[in-house]
């Protein structure tokens, strides 16, 4: 019975000496993509949402910016409402801003609308649009913010589309962006055509607040306009700290007169 005792005994403190082993939470990964779609117009000038789509497809994001987004707006785009009929392709949930609201053509016919549109596969809990400061009779422009749940973490996803006359206004919409945007809670993305190159006052301003990805990941010029010979990079991903980039690229299209631009961060 001693010896039983014994190994009891022993077996007893060795479980006592086992650690649990623990498993560390994988990091989220968020693919996001930003396109001045060029209301679907193509460098061959024809009018092809279905290539547009397969564009945004290819890329594999999870969160999409677009800007240049017709709905029933012109004849140029057959008067579709083409976020709308990009999130069905896609199968994303989708959120518009009209930066432009103008009359329908006759009575009982849709507003003419035209501005950006946010395309997501997480879900979307909040949204707003903000206009922002313009000059006289210069085009309305606007900054887009969707929250968006991605696994659990709410994350401000900004899209935008600043004016591309005066650098002088450029700044303003920078600075007010800064205002908007530079206090979040979440963790930030801002994405858009900013019709303006990295050394301007105006990007310095907003690469003073968040970092540049493609000065962080990209590889090579990441010229996006215009296509199909681009000698400008204007079109930008943009992120707080809360998030960390590990690629981007400016994939070739010409579904557009801009090629889009790619950024892969992890979360957490």
């Amino acid at each position: 019975m001693r010896k039983i005792s014994g190994i009891v005994s022993a077996l007893a403190g060795s479980l006592l000496l086992v650690v649990p082993v623990t498993t560390a939470q994988a990091a989220t990964t968020v693919k996001t993509f930003t396109f001045n779609i060029h209301h679907g117009a193509g460098t061959d000038g024809k009018l092809d949402l279905e290539r547009t789509a397969k564009a945004i497809e290819a890329s594999g994001a999870g969160i999409v910016g677009l800007q240049e987004v017709d709905r029933n707006f012109d004849a140029r785009s057959n008067w579709v409402d083409q976020a709308a009929w990009l999130a069905t392709r896609l199968n994303m949930n989708y959120v518009f801003a009209a930066n432009l609201d103008w009359d329908p053509p006759e009575a009982g016919k849709p507003r003419r609308q035209y501005g950006t549109a946010v395309l997501s596969k997480y879900p979307i809990v909040d949204s707003r649009n903000t206009p922002l400061p313009k000059v006289g009779d210069e085009e309305q422009r606007g900054l887009l913010e969707a929250v968006i749940d991605v696994d659990g973490t709410p994350v401000r996803f900004a899209d935008t589309h600043l004016n591309n006359a005066t650098a002088a206004e450029r700044q303003q919409q920078a600075t007010a962006i800064v205002g908007l945007l530079g206090n979040a809670a979440e963790p930030v993305v801002l994405v858009g055509d900013l019709n303006a190159v990295p050394t301007t006052t105006e990007i310095k301003t907003l690469t003073a607040r968040w970092k540049d990805t493609w000065t962080e990941v990209g590889i090579g010029l990441g010229y996006t306009s215009s296509v199909p010979l681009p000698t400008r990079r204007i079109d930008y991903v943009l992120h707080s700290s809360g998030l960390k980039a590990t690629a981007a690229a400016v994939p070739s299209t010409f579904a557009s007169d801009h090629y889009p631009v790619s950024a892969t961060f992890t979360l957490g």
